[in-house]
């Protein structure tokens, strides 16, 4: 899988780092995603999916450090929550900051899931910043199971399509946890 795997993160980085929107595997389910500090890109992404650029996507990083640049202040206990983690888990973490104001809810979060994916690692690796992700489907349609399953619509839309197997799947989407006052984690969906 190596090599393969090694040509896919280029030509998905070439993509994302021209404001391209990917359609890839992540470690839950087929994900379209650009780079989250591109406005432009998020627009184009919004527009592929129809949907309303007022619901906040979530965005994937490779690790806690990244989560520092993009947040004024980080949970005393993150490390802590994260460890009592055992599935995909996308976190709402409040005042962000060096990231599009597409992807900031109302409230004033931002959501963001360290990957365990080797393909997204190493795309976020060389990225050096967050890669939006959502679900690979129309606004208001379920989610695809398998890439048999993505709308042709969004297939002919998107810049580039990764091509790589996708064993080990949950094929379900994150759970999401927002950090309560108490400094605990308080399950959304």
């Amino acid at each position: 899988m190596g090599n393969n795997v090694n040509d896919q993160v280029k030509k998905a980085f070439d993509t994302v780092r021209s404001g391209g929107v990917i359609l890839y595997p992540t470690d839950t389910i087929w994900g379209l995603g650009c780079d989250a500090t591109k406005r432009d890109a998020i627009e184009k992404l919004n527009s592929i999916k129809k949907r309303n650029s007022k619901s906040p996507m979530l965005s994937l990083v490779s690790d806690v450090e990244m989560i520092s640049n993009y947040i004024e202040e980080m949970p005393k206990n993150l490390y802590q929550l994260i460890s009592q983690l055992n599935e995909p888990s996308t976190i709402l973490y409040k005042s962000p900051k060096n990231i599009c104001n597409l992807l900031i809810s109302d409230d004033n979060r931002v959501g963001f899931r360290i990957v365990e994916n080797e393909f997204c690692k190493l795309l976020l690796k060389l990225m050096n910043r967050p890669l939006v992700s959502t679900s690979a489907n129309l606004h208001n349609e379920t989610f695809p199971k398998s890439f048999k399953e993505i709308n042709e619509e969004i297939l002919k839309q998107v810049d580039y399509v990764v091509n790589l197997p996708t064993e080990n799947w949950n094929h379900k989407p994150s759970s999401i946890f927002k950090i309560n006052l108490d400094g605990n984690l308080f399950k959304i969906r």
